[in-house]
């Protein structure tokens, strides 16, 4: 079964000075080094700060967009992960070793199989 993870924490840890950048960088590529050798990982990437992002809705047929950040928050989404796991117990082992675990937190979804659509 596929997992999302969301990587959630603060934003602006590109103002970090740059070993700890370096040192965040480099757990990142080995966990995802080990996942994909492992056979878990699917897909995952960072994402952009909050403040570049937009949201758009549609109401009455008309569009409608919000520049972000959208939240008064410290924890922003930050980033993701795909996995594949056996079960929501292993999908969380998988994220508890996500490194933005130890300073944020992560959300482990199930994502839902859609039937030939």
């Amino acid at each position: 079964m596929r997992y999302m993870c969301l990587i959630y924490g603060q934003q602006g840890w590109m103002k970090w000075p740059d070993a700890e950048k370096a040192a965040a960088i480099g757990a990142y590529s080995r966990f995802t080094d080990e996942i994909k050798r492992s056979g878990h990982y699917v897909a995952g990437d960072p994402l952009e700060p909050a403040h570049t992002a937009r949201k758009v809705h549609v109401r009455n047929g008309k569009v409608e967009a919000t520049d972000g950040p959208f939240a008064e928050t410290k924890e922003q989404l930050g980033g993701y992960y795909i996995i594949d796991a056996q079960n929501m117990d292993e999908a969380s082992a998988i994220a508890a070793r996500i490194p933005g675990a130890r300073i944020g937190y992560i959300e482990v979804r199930a994502i839902q199989a859609l039937p030939n659509v």
